[in-house]
């Protein structure tokens, strides 16, 4: 027996296929499951979450959403999935340090250093997924 994993996005279907394990970036830190984990709703932070089939992981950058546990089916819920194959890891970096850049000179406690940071981390997440090829 395996996990059932359907990662969705606002228009489709983004992901769906058997897993062995899942680790995702929830709004307190990374959570894995595995199969027969308890029923499960958490939010989903923006970051990389990882997907075990087999000996292979496969590393998709979220942009934050939600994740449902229940009866070892696994759904996530997410604004935005990006797989490491659809992102040119050249063009990630750049915009990665840029946004850095951007967050670190605003000013603290402005409206630009919240939004600069909802822009570096999605970079950042597109970034590390480039470096996540396999675990």
């Amino acid at each position: 027996m395996s996990l059932e994993v359907s990662i969705i996005v606002p228009d489709r279907v983004f992901w769906k296929n058997d897993a062995q394990e899942i680790i995702f970036p929830t709004l307190t830190g990374q959570m894995g499951v595995l199969e027969n984990h308890i029923p499960l709703l958490t939010g989903l932070d923006t970051g990389v979450m990882k997907v075990r089939q087999g000996e292979n992981w496969i590393a998709v950058a979220v942009m934050g959403g939600f994740a449902l546990v229940n009866e070892n089916k696994v759904t996530i819920l997410v604004n935005e999935a990006v797989v490491s194959s659809d992102i040119d890891a050249q063009e990630a970096e750049a915009m990665y340090l840029q946004t850095k850049s951007v967050f670190e000179k605003a000013a603290e406690g402005s409206k630009e250093k919240s939004e600069a940071n909802v822009q570096y981390k999605k970079a950042l997440a597109r970034f590390e997924v480039t470096k996540e090829l396999v675990i």
